[in-house]
């Protein structure tokens, strides 16, 4: 199912109907207690909706801004400016081998994270930062609640199309940060520093359909929005970095995992059953210098700030790193 966001279902809804925000929003969480929890608060906006007459996608077809890309698309079409190139990564888990890149467009509206797998990463050569690109055929996916395109053999890339322009971008822009100055809150944060823990890997249920959290209920797995599901496998990897001003605790969630790793899924889901085998994984990352961007968060529980990783880079070119930061320090002075 598409995934749109709540307050984008529940503005379409009162643009075309004379309900208030609050008798909607009255509306949703009676039909939630009505099905006894066994609903997300999306889901039973879109049984509100339905009922109303609401149609929430009629609007979306064709060529798409960035901001209007949800979740669930498939054939995905979008035109953006090239803002950041990241390197290609090969993987070989002995069972399969393959290719996977990404870069970041960006148009008027926002900017989005695309990523390439195998064939299609060679287009990742063919195009530079400040390129307009077009985008066809890509399917949109969730990841550490940020939408993703990602390309397949069935996608498109054109570079430079011929009628197509982008007017002044939404850039995406990150903020270097030492982990001793970081706030809870703090948004697109860059991290540099060296990896000195690895934590084993954590696996949990989630719906086949949706990735959202599985919980089992009365010997079933149970999807707030599908229901009873056989659920896939969800994963985080949690390591601790040191920049030299402090240390903080980084979660790296599922995609951004396995670019940790530089593995696939395949290969994440065999130390599920097998644990010591992550041994050397651990023993490749300890010691390695990583850059992160994401945010930062107060833990309660533990009273401490965590990091959560949005973007993930391993093979960092450590020279121009330190260039950056001389420039950085020159505009202060």
């Amino acid at each position: 199912m598409i995934k749109m966001p709540i307050n984008e279902i529940i503005d379409k809804i009162k643009g075309k109907t004379n309900l208030s925000i609050e008798e909607i929003n009255k509306m949703i969480d009676e039909k939630m207690q009505a099905l006894a929890g066994y609903i997300s608060k999306e889901g039973a906006a879109h049984i509100i909706a339905n009922k109303l007459g609401v149609k929430l996608f009629e609007e979306i077809s064709g060529k798409l801004q960035i901001k209007n890309i949800l979740a669930g698309m498939r054939n995905v079409e979008t035109v953006g400016k090239v803002q950041r190139v990241f390197n290609i990564n090969e993987f070989d888990t002995g069972d399969h081998k393959g290719k996977v890149g990404s870069f970041i467009i960006a148009d008027e509206t926002g900017s989005v994270r695309v990523t390439a797998w195998h064939a299609m990463t060679e287009h990742l050569k063919k195009f530079k930062e400040g390129d307009v690109v077009k985008i066809k055929s890509g399917y949109a996916k969730e990841n550490n609640n940020r939408v993703e395109i990602h390309l397949n053999d069935n996608s498109q890339v054109i570079v430079n199309p011929e009628g197509e322009s982008v007017g002044e971008v939404k850039t995406f822009t990150s903020n270097k940060k030492k982990i001793v100055d970081l706030q809870d809150g703090d948004q697109n944060i860059e991290l540099l520093g060296t990896i000195v823990q690895v934590y084993d890997p954590r696996f949990y249920e989630i719906c086949p359909q949706c990735s959202k959290r599985s919980k089992f209920t009365e010997g079933n797995y149970m999807c707030p929005t599908h229901g009873s599901v056989q659920p896939n496998y969800g994963y985080l990897v949690n390591l601790h970095l040191d920049d030299g001003s402090e240390t903080i605790r980084v979660t790296c969630f599922r995609n951004q995992a396995l670019k940790l790793l530089e593995i696939d899924e395949n290969k994440m889901l065999m130390y599920k059953d097998d644990p010591n085998a992550f041994i050397d994984e651990k023993n490749k990352l300890l010691g390695t210098i990583s850059k992160f961007i994401g945010r930062a968060k107060k833990n309660d529980m533990f009273d401490r700030l965590e990091f959560n990783a949005s973007l993930v880079f391993t093979n960092v070119n450590l020279d121009k790193e330190i260039k950056d930061l001389d420039k950085e320090i020159e505009k202060l002075q």
